[in-house]
């Protein structure tokens, strides 16, 4: 229901952003309020299951809203997906919800934090995993993921930005006696800026 809602808001603002870019020439102030960006990148995952890893690709797209005193709220939405999922699981996922940047110490630094919802799904190797009585071995599970993280950004030029975070993922999975496990997936990579504003006014 959450990411329904979360994917909702995305799709609804991304559309009025996408609409806008007209009138965000005609008023300073809407130009700097808007920025739509595209991110991508590595990343490797410690899974959080029996020493697994992960190597995979992440992408993702963020709404700028306007800033409050150099504090930036961003609708954030991203996905995970493993291109070597080692040898004991591997994980892909769907997430949603809010990100908030700060300006650092150097020009062109900035840190944030974000807290995402959604889901994933496991994919458990070598044949599958045991259930915890052992009578059966799981292949797959699908669950709910909910993802706080932290990361730097670095600005490289008035388009792209070098970034790099880390987030703290609790899964929900049937193979583990607590019912869910704790993945970190780690994503180096670079994002870039679209310019709806023609003026040149800056974005932030």
């Amino acid at each position: 229901m959450h990411l329904r809602f979360l994917a909702s808001a995305l799709v609804f603002a991304l559309t009025l952003a996408a609409a806008s870019p007209a009138s965000a020439q005609a008023d300073p102030s809407a130009a700097r309020a808007l920025e739509i960006s595209a991110f991508g990148g590595l990343t490797g995952t410690y899974t959080g299951l029996s020493g697994g890893k992960n190597l995979g690709l992440t992408a993702g797209l963020d709404l700028g809203l306007r800033s409050y005193y150099s504090f930036r709220p961003f609708l954030e939405g991203r996905g995970t997906f493993p291109i070597d999922g080692g040898h004991i699981d591997s994980q892909k996922s769907a997430l949603g919800g809010l990100r908030v940047d700060h300006a650092f110490f150097l020009p062109g630094l900035r840190a944030y934090g974000d807290i995402l919802i959604g889901r994933g799904e496991i994919k458990y190797e070598n044949g599958g995993y045991p259930s915890l009585d052992r009578n059966f071995l799981y292949t797959r599970s699908v669950g709910n993921v909910l993802s706080p993280g932290v990361g730097l950004e670095y600005r490289l030029t008035s388009g792209f930005s070098a970034l790099a975070d880390v987030q703290f993922q609790h899964w929900t999975t049937p193979v583990t006696p607590s019912g869910s496990l704790w993945a970190k997936p780690m994503t180096v990579g670079v994002r870039y800026r679209f310019n709806f504003n023609r003026r040149g006014y800056p974005t932030r």
